[in-house]
């Protein structure tokens, strides 16, 4: 009686085993299978998520960045023609900046290590100081900062062209509801993610650990779009 009674105590040691095994396996395949299969479309400063499929035509008519032409460190001429058939990454930055441009520089360089091999993905810096920022300035800081040339472009040009930019393409700023002009100063944390069609497809604080480690997963996803 008592080894039938330690044999049944085994079999529904067993049997509950196997049921908790299965029942974490059927939610690992529930997870898996309930992942996006594409990122997010932005159309606007309030950065609402539009689930499109790419490719089809409300994703083709769907915000895209617009027209273009800046100077980078090496005096070239950047437009959206330079990122045809590519990624990038783009932020606002300057030079003489004593606070978070350093910390969002470094967090580039983890983006650029990232992909450092890889020409499919590339980097946009804009200067918020165009004045400022000159060619020879731009390129003094690539040097000081490890920035590979054709992976990285740090840009200067028009600042009516600039601000327009971060504030009418890429929607840069956080202050939602509040008029700005070209007097109000361009400062802005944010990264982000722009495919090969021009669509927003990521924002991305530049100054988080986290954020930018998502950044670098989310670039990886989109390159299998």
């Amino acid at each position: 009686m008592k080894l039938l009674l330690e044999t049944k105590n085994i079999f529904f040691l067993l049997l509950i085993t196997f049921t908790l095994f299965t029942g974490c396996k059927d939610k690992e395949n529930k997870a898996e299978t309930s992942r996006v299969e594409y990122l997010p479309y932005y159309e606007d400063e309030s950065f609402t998520p539009h689930w499109l499929q790419p490719g089809s035509p409300e994703e083709k008519a769907f915000h895209k960045i617009g027209n273009y032409a800046l100077v980078d460190q090496l005096g070239d001429t950047i437009t959206p023609k330079t990122f045809e058939d590519k990624i990038y990454v783009t932020d606002f930055f300057f030079t003489t900046c004593p606070g978070i441009c350093l910390k969002m520089t470094g967090n580039m360089q983890k983006v650029q290590a990232a992909f450092k091999n890889d020409p499919e993905v590339e980097l946009l810096s804009h200067s918020v100081t165009p004045s400022i920022d000159s060619i020879p300035l731009l390129k003094t800081y690539a040097e000081k900062n490890g920035i590979i040339n054709s992976k990285w472009h740090l840009v200067t040009g028009d600042k009516m062209e600039i601000y327009d930019l971060g504030r009418n393409q890429y929607f840069v700023e956080n202050d939602l509801g509040i008029p700005k002009d070209i007097n109000d100063f361009l400062h802005t944390e944010n990264f982000l993610l722009i495919d090969k069609n021009k669509h927003i497809r990521g924002i991305y604080n530049g100054l988080n650990r986290a954020s930018i480690a998502q950044l670098i997963t989310d670039i990886t996803a989109l390159k299998k779009e």
